[in-house]
């Protein structure tokens, strides 16, 4: 005979079974979903915001392959552009970029991350990745570029020139000395610090009017396109890609530097072919319009000297 105290036992443990199971159930259609809504080879990492089609090293989920490539940031539009190229000469295959600062790239090398081909916005991160073991042959530098000072379109500050970025109260906005184009930058500063007109604690001045350093050169252009700094300074392609949401002001020639940009295959590429396919097409006639289109100073293969980059 079950008493009134022991059927109300028997029933909250009834109804605690069944609220296991509801939760065991829920948690079980949720892993479901979650696995049915991946996307095996569609997303591409750092600042590239989506995959471009194209061709490489590991199988994507459309049961192509894909190339993992490692990149500037600056390098963005291009990139994207011939990597929808790519993909018409490569049918059914995918190049997922990451775009980041080259020193960051140089670090997810570093810790194993997976890549077939590393272009970089600066030599000296292209020489940590050869001294490191990562590169499979000598790089090539594919293209140059320039810096420039940018400035919201409002520009309530008034900034005529490049000069300007020494006034008291400018808020400028620059990468991080790591980050190849905050090394530029500084460089910048420092060969103007030494020039007549400018006073030789130019760059000093400048730097005390610093109110952020950024990892990549896109947030720097972002942080002055939306009026969170009075000026900052990015390469002249940037400028191009943000149109009319920025004003560029010119860095004199006898102080600005030249950026160049190298490329190579990664050692531990799965693909070596497809990787050196996406080299070859960066250098190419087309890949060398591209990216004059996109405001650099394309290099020839075999005609790039280093002797200007800085």
């Amino acid at each position: 005979m079950v008493t009134g105290g022991q059927g109300k036992a028997m029933v909250r443990r009834s109804v605690r079974r069944r609220a296991v199971w509801l939760m065991v159930l829920t948690l079980l259609l949720g892993v479901l979903a979650g696995c049915g809504g991946q996307s095996g080879g569609g997303a591409a990492t750092g600042s590239s915001g989506g995959a471009t089609p194209g061709t490489g090293s590991a199988a994507s989920s459309g049961g192509g392959q894909k190339v993992i490539v490692f990149a500037a940031s600056s390098l963005l539009e291009p990139f994207q552009e011939l990597a929808q190229s790519f993909q018409q000469s490569h049918a059914g295959t995918t190049v997922e970029f990451n775009f980041a600062g080259s020193a960051q790239l140089v670090a997810q090398l570093e810790q194993g991350a997976p890549v077939d081909v590393i272009a970089f916005a600066d030599l000296i991160n292209m020489k940590k990745a050869q001294d490191g073991g990562f590169v499979a042959s000598d790089s090539r530098i594919f293209a140059k570029n320039r810096l420039t000072v940018v400035v919201p379109k409002q520009n309530r500050t008034g900034i005529q020139g490049f000069a300007d970025l020494a006034k008291p109260g400018v808020k400028v906005v620059l990468a991080h000395e790591n980050v190849p184009v905050g090394k530029y930058a500084r460089e910048v500063l420092e060969r103007a610090s030494q020039q007549p007109g400018y006073g030789p604690d130019f760059a000093q001045r400048v730097l005390a009017n610093v109110v952020s350093q950024e990892v990549n050169v896109k947030q720097v252009l972002a942080k002055v396109a939306l009026g969170e700094a009075d000026a900052g300074i990015v390469y002249v392609t940037d400028v191009k890609a943000a149109g009319a949401d920025v004003l560029s002001i010119d860095i004199p020639s006898d102080v600005n530097v030249t950026a160049c940009y190298p490329i190579a295959v990664v050692k531990d590429t799965k693909a070596p072919v497809l990787a050196q396919a996406f080299v070859t097409l960066v250098e190419s006639e087309e890949g060398r319009a591209v990216l004059q289109k996109h405001g650099f100073e394309p290099v020839e293969p075999g005609q790039a000297g280093t002797e200007e980059c800085s």
